[in-house]
């Protein structure tokens, strides 16, 4: 995978309270967390770093799954009395749920968008115009950046207090739920601040569509960004004139690749998701 640039991932020790003692039963998804926190995430993020870091994600919760139910967890994890832990990390997992879900039906919901303007330019409809385009946008931006007010709070939110014990493998794999908690706050804001696009970077719309028409794609640009800005130029200046429509066209065809591809990286981490709360709400019920 690709390494993503700049924008650093803040990993919260407040989530971290148990001693990092490791456990060959937590060493796999150790691992794939190693990796992740080597990465930088973009404060401009493209659709390739976005698509890598949900398979990196998807990845740690898969490894999450497994060893979740492993019996031997699932035996430390019953065994224990202090049930207010289970309560935390079923309380985050039902909002991640809630901002996977909710990122994954505006990411569909934007992919029909998409398809409806190809489909006009396809036609050369006279009467074509962007209001559908533009109103979804409007809403995607606004409920990206409410989900991530949403991410924020969880990452300051302080974490339950779990007494010591002498099991290691409990101790690992509460260590390790957190990391992945904190893990996930982190992509998923990578993911939502790309679907907010355009950031504040200070560059006019004249200067972005010229940069990608005389050199192509560019690994900085937001591909969301750049459809917005191909679009509008298009729609207010004519075709021919400064965006011809097969440029138009094939901006499109590149969002949705990459957008079927980050669709299907969020399908599979939510997968993951339903799968480990089913696990611990079975715990729970053990307790």
């Amino acid at each position: 995978m690709k390494k993503m640039a700049s924008f650093s991932s803040k990993t919260n020790n407040r989530s971290i309270s148990l001693p990092s003692r490791s456990h060959p039963a937590t060493q796999i998804i150790e691992e794939e967390l190693n990796k992740l926190k080597t990465w930088e995430f973009s404060a401009s993020p493209t659709a390739e770093a976005v698509h890598n870091g949900l398979i990196g994600l998807g990845e740690v919760h898969k490894r999450m799954v497994d060893l979740l139910n492993l019996p031997l967890t699932l035996q430390a994890l019953s065994q224990c009395q202090n049930r207010k832990w289970v309560d935390e990390i079923l309380d985050k997992s039902v909002r991640f749920l809630d901002v996977c879900g909710t990122t994954r039906d505006l990411v569909s919901q934007f992919k029909e968008i998409v398809k409806e303007v190809q489909s006009l330019l396809r036609r050369r409809k006279e009467d074509l115009s962007t209001n559908n385009y533009s109103t979804f946008r409007k809403k995607m931006k606004k409920e990206a950046k409410s989900l991530i007010t949403a991410l924020k709070r969880m990452d300051h939110e302080e974490v339950v207090a779990v007494m010591e014990v002498d099991d290691q493998l409990f101790s690992a794999v509460i260590r390790v739920l957190r990391e992945v908690a904190t893990m996930g706050i982190s992509v998923f804001q990578m993911v939502l601040v790309f679907l907010s696009a355009p950031n504040s970077r200070p560059i006019s719309k004249w200067s972005l569509v010229s940069r990608l028409i005389n050199k192509g794609d560019q690994d900085d640009v937001n591909e969301i960004e750049s459809v917005d800005v191909a679009l509008s130029s298009l729609f207010k200046c004519g075709p021919n004139e400064v965006v011809e429509i097969q440029f138009v066209k094939s901006r499109l065809e590149n969002l949705e690749a990459h957008f079927e591809c980050i669709e299907n990286g969020l399908d599979n981490i939510f997968r993951c998701l339903i799968r480990s709360r089913s696990t611990l709400l079975n715990v729970a019920s053990c307790q």
